[in-house]
């Protein structure tokens, strides 16, 4: 199971996504390959990785900044957002 599925059974990174009209399938963890090839998360009950994530909407792009807080182990995946930025389109006000 990705990270990004862990975030989605959570009510709230799915009503994060909702206020920015961001559908789950235009979203990407950056790196999330290599937070998930680090040899030493079998050793660790929580992980804390600072991330970022890219949506997309109709209006262009947003990345959310935070802390990822996860649990492989019990499959729980908490986003803590410490910011964003939105890139508009061109032709967008």
């Amino acid at each position: 199971m990705n990270i990004k599925e862990l975030l989605l059974n959570g009510q709230s990174f799915s009503e994060l996504l909702k206020q920015f009209s961001i559908a789950a399938e235009d979203v990407k963890i950056q790196d999330e390959e290599i937070i998930l090839a680090d040899q030493n998360l079998e050793h660790k009950e929580i992980v804390k990785e600072s991330i970022c994530i890219e949506g997309k909407n109709k209006d262009g792009i947003v990345n959310f900044f935070g802390t990822l807080h996860y649990n492989l182990f019990n499959k729980l995946a908490v986003f803590e957002m410490q910011g964003f930025e939105q890139v508009l389109r061109p032709g967008v006000l």
